[in-house]
């Protein structure tokens, strides 16, 4: 490893949150010196003044912009004012203010959500602008989106180097399993424990099962955007990505049968599926920065698996 991050300060939004804590282990191994974490108890960065007062207070040479406002499909329908508006509002301001300071890097940290509803499989950078997204996660993956827009903009009139990562879904041990805003993995281990302990012989499970999804661990995801945060320094969108994709039917049942659920998965058709099919193109992080996952699918799923059996709190 190099020593490009070692006497840089680099400020991590969302350095608590689940991503942030395996990015900040991936700096700790670089022998980062200047981890900065702005906790929300201390800056609401969706208030201008706060991100002032944290530039200010922490002086940042690079800062990695991981917080989000964030949940699966349900949130997304319950709160689409609030997901737009939040994460808007944090990366615009986030931005402005680092190029105001001239900051060396920002990182932004974007969405698979932000690609249209019908993108062709694999998804590639240069489809993120041919059409709509899929409508229950449209307003946040938008808002992501006007971050590449502000990035690319903020490059050309100002020389401001920041550059727009967009992850697939995440998991790994540590994942958000409430219910109210977890995401489909985290999801099903927890409906499956759930089914167990109160000795149920179904679950039921949104959608058809048909639709497909594509999954990076989160050690991975961590070390493809610090391997970005070193070495490029681009104004096109970079995927991060594990370059797979299953349908949510056969995720349920490797999930059952990791966690030794045998009743039966019912689906409920009522209820959205989102986008159709998922699957990056993680062709030019390879190119660009040599970043590729490592992580085999079923190897991560039997992580997460065991950590939510050891650490979860039965109903």
């Amino acid at each position: 490893m190099s020593d490009f991050f070692k006497d840089r300060r680099i400020v991590i939004t969302g350095g608590a949150g689940f991503l942030g804590g395996y990015v900040i282990d991936g700096l700790k191994k670089r022998d980062c010196r200047n981890i900065l974490v702005p906790k929300i108890d201390d800056y609401n960065l969706i208030n201008d003044a706060d991100i002032v007062r944290m530039y200010d207070d922490m002086r940042p040479d690079i800062v990695i912009h991981l917080a989000a406002v964030v949940g699966g499909i349900g949130a997304n329908l319950r709160h689409p004012g609030r997901f737009f508006y939040e994460n808007l509002m944090m990366g615009v301001q986030l931005i402005e203010q680092g190029r105001l300071r001239n900051i060396e890097k920002f990182v932004a940290i974007g969405t698979i959500c932000a690609y249209p509803k019908f993108t062709p499989v694999p998804f590639k950078e240069d489809d993120l602008w041919n059409g709509y997204p899929e409508e229950t996660n449209a307003p946040y993956g938008l808002a992501k989106k006007m971050l590449l827009i502000q990035s690319q903009a903020y490059r050309a009139e100002y020389g401001f180097n920041s550059i727009f990562l967009l992850p697939v879904n995440l998991y790994g041990p540590g994942d958000n399993f409430n219910p109210e805003s977890s995401h489909v993995i985290p999801a099903l281990i927890k409906k499956c424990f759930d089914a167990l302990d109160a000795g149920d012989d179904h679950i039921v499970c949104w959608g058809t099962g048909r639709v497909s999804r594509e999954f990076i661990y989160v050690t991975d995801a961590a070390e493809g955007i610090l391997l970005a945060t070193e070495r490029y320094n681009g104004p096109e969108p970079v995927n991060i990505g594990a370059g797979f994709e299953i349908t949510v039917k056969d995720l349920a049942e490797k999930i059952a049968n990791l966690t030794g659920f045998k009743g039966e998965i019912r689906w409920d058709p009522s209820k959205p599926d989102g986008q159709p099919r998922r699957r990056l193109d993680v062709s030019r992080a390879k190119k660009l920065f040599g970043f590729e996952a490592k992580m085999p699918f079923d190897e991560g799923l039997k992580r997460i698996v065991g950590w939510y059996q050891e650490n979860r709190v039965k109903s």
